[in-house]
């Protein structure tokens, strides 16, 4: 099922009229003619076309620094075993955000390991600003990642049309501060901190993912929204995909000493990497349990570094 959240709405009513002929009726008065009305307008405003100037800007000031990389990592980022079971950590026992005042901050916080335990149905919802050419690529992308995804974690994720539990919104500015009923829709019982997060979610938050636990545990996933922004060029577009979804199976924090790795602020990977896939490798190990601290998860996490590295390191 698709979701459409047209910028604007308008409904129009059209009467036909018949009747009798009757003999010489009097000539009508002339009456201005009713005003034209338009059809339902998903033109974006001024302030989504700045959004895209600006992310376009963006983009191309990265990859003329040499970052957005694609290749997913080279001799010249080796992954040492320590190395990766310091990112899990990092990346997979911390949060990046926490809830204060009703409203999301910055601040790292220490956290048990979280993951889903059912399968994964990752569903894609776009805002009526995207044309159905661009759907189709988002769909055959987002479709492409979970099969990859599926491969590299052993858990059963997959794209659908309908019934999904991991929704992934593609909304430009217009519709993302619109999209209240929608995310009601979707997701019943949403709390309005997290719709107030979403729809007023500021420029330099280039995409964003919110994870929703099972009741009475914490630590086990059971839904998600991903926002991706249409006013992204092609390649941010993309990384937003790659890192939000991934953070949302449960890698939510990001470490400036992870390489090569999405899950690092400074930009210079575009899309997932060889070590990213390390680590939802080794999430979704079944030696590791949900709810799992660092000090438990650690020694178990070592010997996965090891295999996967090939030996100590």
């Amino acid at each position: 099922m698709r979701v459409r959240v047209p910028a604007a709405l308008a409904g129009i009513a059209l009467a036909g009229l018949a009747g009798c002929e009757v003999p010489d009726p009097p000539a009508p008065t002339p009456r201005p003619a009713p005003p034209v009305v338009a059809p339902p307008s998903v033109e974006p405003s001024e302030e989504s076309l700045a959004y895209a100037r600006y992310y376009a800007g963006v983009q191309q000031r990265l990859l003329t620094q040499g970052l957005l990389r694609t290749d997913g990592g080279g001799p010249d980022t080796p992954i040492i075993a320590r190395n990766l079971v310091a990112n899990f950590e990092r990346i997979a026992l911390y949060d990046e955000y926490t809830l204060s005042g009703g409203r999301f901050i910055a601040q790292q916080t220490p956290a048990a390991l979280r993951r889903w335990e059912r399968p994964v149905r990752l569903q894609a919802h776009f805002g009526a600003s995207v044309s159905e050419e661009t759907r189709n690529a988002d769909r055959a992308f987002l479709s492409r990642y979970a099969d990859r995804l599926a491969r590299v974690t052993g858990h059963p994720i997959r794209a659908v049309g309908s019934g999904g539990n991991f929704h992934v919104l593609y909304l430009n500015r217009d519709e993302q501060v619109a999209a209240g009923p929608l995310l009601r829709r979707i997701m019943p019982g949403i709390g309005e901190a997290t719709i107030n997060e979403i729809t007023s979610l500021p420029r330099f938050n280039f995409c964003s993912v919110y994870s929703v636990s099972e009741a009475g545990n914490p630590n086990v996933y059971v839904a998600a929204i991903a926002i991706i922004r249409t006013e992204h060029p092609d390649l941010l577009r993309k990384s937003c995909v790659h890192e939000e979804v991934a953070q949302g199976l449960g890698l939510p924090n990001d470490s400036p000493t992870a390489r090569p790795s999405i899950f690092n602020d400074d930009e210079e990977f575009a899309l997932l990497t060889t070590h990213d896939e390390m680590l939802l490798s080794m999430l979704y190990d079944p030696r590791l349990r949900p709810g799992m601290t660092p000090d438990t998860a650690r020694p178990i996490l070592r010997e996965l570094a090891d295999a996967l590295v090939g030996g100590p390191s």
